[in-house]
C-alpha cells in the first residue's frame, strides 16, 4: 500500500472525509460538492493521529530538509505544525487569518528571525488561495518561504496554477484522485460514481450546474 492510499484510508475510517455524490455539500463559495474534508477530526483519534504526524514528518525530512523552522495555518494547521515541529525539533511560529485586534496586533505569532528558512504547514489545499495569502504574510516579515506541505489536496487546476505563478512548492500527503479510487475499492462509492466525482474535480464551479 503506498503512503499516499494508507493516508487516505485512515481519513476515511475517522471520517474526516465523507462521501455524498447524490445530496452534495455547499462550500463558502456557493460550489456544491460531493465531497467534505474535515482533517481537525483526525485530532480525536490518538494512534490515526500518529501516522498521520509520522507520515507529515516523514515528507517534511524527505522533501524540505532545509526548512529550519515550520509554520502552521490557524486554525487547522496549528496542531499539526506544532506536533510535526516537535517531532523534529524545528522551532515553530502560527500564522492568524488577520492581525490581532488587540495587544500587540501580532499576525504571526511566535519568535522568528528574518531570513529563517520556514515551511509552512497546511490541513487541507483546496484553491490555494488562502495558503499563499499566508505565504506571502511570512515574506513580508522578511523569512524565506521553502514550500508548503498539506494533509489533503483536491487537486485542481486553479490551485496547480496558483502555486506554480507564486514560484510555491507544495506536497500533500494524500489526494482526491487517490481517495475516490481507493473508495470505489472499498465499495463506499459505486465504479458507475466514479466517473461523476472526477467530473466534480476537473471543474468544481460548474458542476451539476
Amino acid at each position: 500500500m503506498t503512503n499516499e492510499k494508507a493516508v487516505a484510508e485512515k481519513l476515511l475510517q475517522v471520517q474526516a472525509i465523507k462521501l455524498s455524490p447524490e445530496n452534495p455539500f455547499t462550500w463558502a463559495s456557493g460550489w456544491k460538492s460531493p465531497i467534505y474534508c474535515d482533517n481537525r477530526k483526525v485530532l480525536s483519534f490518538p494512534y490515526v493521529r500518529d501516522f498521520i504526524k509520522s507520515e507529515m514528518c516523514n515528507m517534511i525530512f524527505e522533501k524540505f530538509p532545509q526548512a529550519e523552522m515550520l509554520a502552521g495555518v490557524a486554525t487547522a494547521g496549528i496542531a499539526w505544525g506544532a506536533m510535526a515541529a516537535d517531532q523534529l525539533k524545528l522551532p515553530y511560529i502560527y500564522v492568524r487569518p488577520k492581525p490581532k485586534e488587540h495587544g500587540l496586533g501580532n499576525q504571526i505569532e511566535g519568535y522568528y528571525s528574518a531570513g529563517q528558512k520556514v515551511l509552512v504547514i497546511e490541513d487541507l489545499i483546496s484553491t490555494g488561495k488562502s495558503s499563499l495569502q499566508v505565504v506571502d504574510v511570512l515574506k513580508q516579515s522578511g523569512l524565506e518561504v521553502v514550500g508548503m506541505v498539506s494533509i489533503f489536496t483536491y487537486g485542481f487546476d486553479v490551485a496547480e496554477k496558483a502555486f506554480k505563478d507564486a514560484a510555491v512548492s507544495y506536497q500533500s500527503l494524500t489526494n482526491y484522485q487517490t481517495l475516490i479510487s481507493l473508495a470505489v475499492e472499498k465499495n463506499i462509492v459505486s465504479a458507475d460514481t466514479e466517473n461523476l466525482l472526477m467530473q466534480w474535480c476537473n471543474d468544481p464551479a460548474n458542476w451539476m450546474k
